[in-house]
Formats: structure tokens, C-alpha cells, sequence
């Protein structure tokens, strides 16, 4: 990742429960402020809204040069600015309703915190076009198998036209500061709302989302214990790399690609501390395709924090973990669909 990247994670997201996950990946402490972006225990809501949403996105009229060097506005269409800089976020018809960041991921979600549940992170990407903030419960879990992860929500909205505001629930494994499918077997809840004139924010859908929070512990728990105790041997392994990564017969770009990516898995197998201690499991595969994702694979047209946030809210996460246990059930010739 370049350095106006790692500058600009170091300056537009807060990361909080640093006692209880670490520092996040992209932490570098020559690049913190006078006022650090990283907080012990949770983030307080008025930090995110000063450090990162102290600003507002304007409706502004969209004009085109005419064949005499003049102006004329396009009718029916708005271009979305940041008040600070100008920087032009998105151009929409006049339909398009901007959801401002303070009102539907702060103040909404604000609204819903108890004492048991908090920020524990939140950001800006796309030169502040796109924004997350996460909900967590105050504790790491710990299942018997050694994992331990947080479970949380999710609440993600842009003003460029990718993403309309949603909530979604999903889990951080602490090991590989990774996000991974809450649940393994079916699609995790999640409430969506468009960015629509009339569009309607639906608390009690966004209530219930926060509830399942509490359970997903649990939910999670079931799923890496049931994982854990499908066996993979040496053989099962390298037949689901042959299915996940088959490798091409000609030599070439394909080849090499593929040779990569194998040789990447392997050593995360079999060597690296995030999987390695589950290595012989269907957990531990899991475990080493969620990681190569986040940590390993080449990335094309975005930068890896925004690629793995925008996976994680869109339910490409999801759809990686089950993917994963589909074409590993294939090669076991059993189901692991786990029901949790």
C-alpha cells in the first residue's frame, strides 16, 4: 500500500478497544498526530464526529460549457461536494438523497447504544466519500479452539453512489484483524436503505440488528467449535487447493498466478501463527483463505483497507467464507453448511 494511503488510515479512521484487539494493521506510530487515532477502550461519539464528520455534504447544481464558452446547468441532476475542500463525491439526479454521516450512523446509531455496546471503530474512504462505523460489545471472546474474535455491527453509508446505508452484522477474528462471516451457513441479517427522496430510516429493523449482536457470540462460537472438529488431511488439503487454485497446464501469467496463490496458502498453512494452529481442520482452511484475502492477494482498482471494508458491508466476506466450506465440503464429500 503507498504511503498516502497509510497516511490517510492514520488520519481518517479511530480504532478503538486497543487493549483488548491491538493496534490495527496499517498503524504507524511516525504518522499519528498530536492526537492519536487509536483509543484503549471505546471511541467516544463526539471524537468521531469532530475528527471525521465535521463537515457536510452540499447539493450542488451541475453545469456543462455550451458551444459559446458559457455555462448551462443540466437539468435534473446534482453533484454531491465536501464543504471543506470542494472535492466533487458523486454526481446523481435530483432523485438522490444524500444520508449525512452525523445523522445516520452517529445519531441514529447513538440511539441505540446501551451500556454493554460501543464504538469500536470508524472511518472514511474514497477521499471521505464513503463511511463505516462499527458497534462492538466491550469483551473479546474466547472459544476452546483458541479462537477469539469480536463480534459487531456494521453501519456503512457513501456519497458517491456505491453504497446505500447499511447495517449489517459480522465478526473481527483478533489473530489476523480480519472480518469474517457471522454466520457460515446462511446470509447474515442486514438492513438496507436506498438513498432515495423519501427514503425512511426503519429503527426497529436497525433494533433488532443490534440484538442479534449479543447472540452472534454465541452463533460464532458453534460454528469454529463444528469446523474445528472436521479433520483435513494432508491429501484433503492439497485436493481443495487442486479445487480452489487449480493450476493451468500451459505455462504463462495463469500459471504463475496460480502458483502464487498456492504457495501463499501453503505457507499459511503451515507455518504462519494465524492458521497454522488450526492446521488438519476445516476450520483452519477457512481460516488461511479469509486471511490470504485480507492480507495476501494481489489487489486490483482499490486499496486494500477500502476493498476489505466494502467486502466485509456488501457480503463479499460472507460469500468467501461460504465459498470456502462449499468447495471443501466438495472435496470431503460432506456437507458444511453449519447451522448456527
Amino acid at each position: 500500500m503507498s504511503k498516502e494511503s497509510l497516511e490517510w488510515l492514520n488520519a481518517n479512521t479511530l480504532i478503538g478497544f486497543t487493549e483488548k484487539r491491538g493496534t490495527a494493521w496499517h498503524y504507524r506510530a511516525s504518522m499519528q498526530g498530536e492526537e492519536p487515532n487509536h483509543y484503549p477502550g471505546p471511541i467516544p461519539v463526539d471524537d468521531v464526529k469532530r475528527r471525521l464528520f465535521g463537515w457536510e455534504a452540499l447539493s450542488s447544481p451541475v453545469y456543462v460549457e455550451d458551444p459559446r464558452g458559457g455555462l448551462a446547468q443540466v437539468p435534473g441532476r446534482q453533484a454531491i461536494l465536501c464543504s471543506d475542500n470542494g472535492h466533487v463525491m458523486g454526481i446523481f439526479s435530483d432523485g438522490y438523497e444524500p444520508h449525512p454521516y452525523v445523522e445516520w450512523l452517529i445519531n441514529t446509531v447513538s440511539r441505540l447504544l446501551d451500556a454493554d455496546l460501543s464504538i469500536g471503530s470508524a472511518g472514511l474512504l474514497k477521499g471521505g466519500a464513503v463511511a463505516w462505523v462499527s458497534v462492538e460489545v466491550p469483551e473479546n471472546v474466547i472459544t476452546p479452539e483458541g479462537v477469539e474474535f469480536r463480534p459487531h455491527l456494521f453501519g456503512a453509508t457513501s456519497f458517491d453512489g456505491s453504497l446505500a446505508t447499511t447495517f449489517k452484522r459480522a465478526v473481527t477474528n483478533i489473530v489476523c484483524d480480519n472480518t469474517m462471516a457471522a454466520s457460515l451457513a446462511e446470509r447474515g441479517q442486514q438492513v438496507k436503505i436506498k438513498h432515495s427522496r423519501h427514503s425512511k430510516f426503519r429503527l426497529a429493523e436497525a433494533r433488532e440488528a443490534l440484538h442479534i449482536v449479543y447472540a452472534l457470540a454465541d452463533e460464532f462460537s458453534t460454528a469454529v467449535r463444528e469446523l474445528c472438529r472436521v479433520e483435513v488431511t494432508e491429501r484433503q488439503w492439497q485436493a481443495f487447493l487442486d479445487a480452489h487454485a487449480p493450476m493451468p497446464r500451459e505455462r504463462g501469467r495463469s500459471r504463475t498466478m496460480a502458483e502464487s496463490k498456492r504457495d501463499a496458502l501453503a505457507k499459511l498453512w503451515n507455518h504462519d501463527l494465524r492458521v497454522a494452529p488450526w492446521r488438519g481442520t476445516a476450520w483452519g482452511v477457512v481460516q488461511a483463505v479469509n486471511t490470504f484475502t485480507h492480507h495476501e492477494q494481489n489487489v486490483r482498482g482499490a486499496e486494500r483497507a477500502e476493498r476489505n471494508m466494502l467486502r466485509a458491508v456488501t457480503g463479499g466476506i460472507d460469500e468467501l467464507d461460504r465459498g470456502t466450506l462449499c468447495t471443501l465440503g466438495a472435496v470431503l464429500d460432506q456437507p458444511l453448511a453449519i447451522a448456527v
